[in-house]
């Protein structure tokens, strides 16, 4: 994605990978990374919140910081999958897109 894609652009590509990587994610490194619920149960409220009818931006500032915290701004652990990496890396771009 460019920097400049918009939060929708980024939200409909990467969301359906997103829905599917992040529960497989929770459960496989949830016991070694139990922030990594935490993030789960984040990204579902974001979800929740930009599918809500009659929405045409959703506050989402309050989920990006609590990721942004949780995650260390994304920083990937030295102990994981690539499907984890991949789920900060798209995590991250999400957020940028959001804030641009």
């Amino acid at each position: 994605m460019s920097k400049h894609s918009t939060f929708n652009e980024v939200k409909e590509t990467l969301f359906p990978t997103l829905e599917q990587y992040v529960p497989i994610v929770a459960r496989v490194h949830g016991k070694n990374h139990p922030e990594f619920h935490e993030i789960h149960q984040i990204f579902y409220t974001i979800i929740e919140k930009t599918n809500a009818p009659d929405t045409e931006k959703s506050d989402l500032n309050e989920e990006f910081i609590k990721l942004r915290e949780i995650s260390n701004n994304y920083a990937i652990p030295d102990d994981v999958c690539e499907s984890y990496e991949a789920v900060y890396k798209m995590l991250a771009e999400v957020d940028e897109a959001y804030r641009a």
